[in-house]
């Protein structure tokens, strides 16, 4: 089946079916005959003929570092309804924290109209990151990174973690501290220098030995924490980079004997589910993941249709939620 059929059966020409099919002006007696022979017949038209005649793919490349995150998919939540809403699909692309594979997936979209935009969702962005957005011929907007060279939507690392590791410095004097690596610049340096930034201001001193670097997992946050019970014994708090490795350190000092928050105090970032069901609830920050998916998708969906020309950055707000894991 196909259009001239569709045509013949409706008695109508073809660019009559031609206009119907993309929404073009076509009188309301032929427009039924056309939708009773579509409904009759079940036609469905080639997306591959509709990309090659309006050059638009109807769909859009979202790059996730990896997919069992918690902050991942709840910007990924936030994404698909708009984009779904908007006549975009969506086709996902898993790099596992793979900076390499996220490169190569931007130099995959811009090839052969893949796609009609991006969202990457970025961990790091390397001068080869850049260089490949710069070159793709569709708009992007990275997700969770501040940069300069495309539209972005990011969370107030900095702030957030003052904030949080103030509640921790109100009954700790030794705190300690588990990031991660710093070429994420949003996790690994922006919270590193908040939790520094509160120390300073409670006037309180944090030894190098007292800073620990741990993976995103909780196994590594239980790696790190033992590692801090030996070289800095005297630590009544743990600051945490995130959820996942606050719930390793909780697991580490509770089978080490340290009663939490009677001793330490734990803290982390993200609000996940798990935090407040972990024993004891965790004192957290509510990033507004989802929300800031919501955001880059109609941003992008603007670059799109035409309705946005101008780069530009969002902030995100955030809430800290004191729970069980601190006094």
């Amino acid at each position: 089946m196909d259009i001239n059929q569709i045509a013949q059966m409706a008695g109508v020409s073809r660019a009559t079916v031609s206009r119907y099919l993309n929404d073009g002006y076509v009188s309301q007696e032929k427009r039924a005959a056309i939708r009773r022979v579509i409904e009759k017949t079940g036609y469905v038209p080639s997306r591959q003929a509709k990309t090659l005649r309006t050059g638009k793919t109807n769909v859009v490349g979202v790059i996730i570092p990896k997919i069992n995150s918690a902050s991942v998919s709840r910007m990924v939540a936030g994404i698909t309804p708009v984009l779904n809403e908007a006549g975009y699909q969506v086709l996902l692309a898993n790099t596992s924290n793979d900076a390499a594979r996220e490169v190569e997936f931007l130099h995959l979209f811009s090839e052969k109209n893949q796609v009609d935009g991006v969202i990457l969702i970025a961990t790091v962005v390397t001068p080869e990151h850049e260089a490949a957005i710069s070159s793709l011929p569709v708009p992007v907007v990275v997700l969770d990174q501040d940069v300069e060279c495309c539209s972005c939507v990011f969370q107030n690392d900095h702030d957030a973690m003052h904030d949080v590791a103030s509640v921790a410095l109100r009954s700790s004097r030794h705190p300690a501290y588990i990031g991660v690596f710093e070429e994420d610049v949003a996790v690994g340096q922006m919270r590193r220098r908040g939790f520094l930034a509160a120390c300073a201001e409670a006037g309180v001193a944090v030894p190098e030995r007292a800073m620990r670097v741990a993976e995103f997992t909780v196994d590594s946050g239980y790696e790190q924490a033992e590692a801090l019970l030996e070289e800095y014994p005297e630590l009544d708090g743990i600051v945490c980079a995130t959820d996942s490795i606050a719930y390793g350190a909780l697991t580490c000092l509770r089978e080490y004997g340290h009663r939490v928050p009677d001793e330490v105090v734990v803290t982390g970032i993200d609000d996940s589910e798990i935090s407040q069901i972990v024993t004891p609830t965790l004192t957290t920050v509510h990033n507004h993941y989802k929300t800031s998916g919501t955001e880059a998708a109609r941003m992008l969906v603007g670059f799109m249709t035409g309705e946005e020309y101008v780069s530009r950055k969002i902030k995100m707000g955030y809430e800290v939620v004191t729970r069980n894991s601190t006094r």
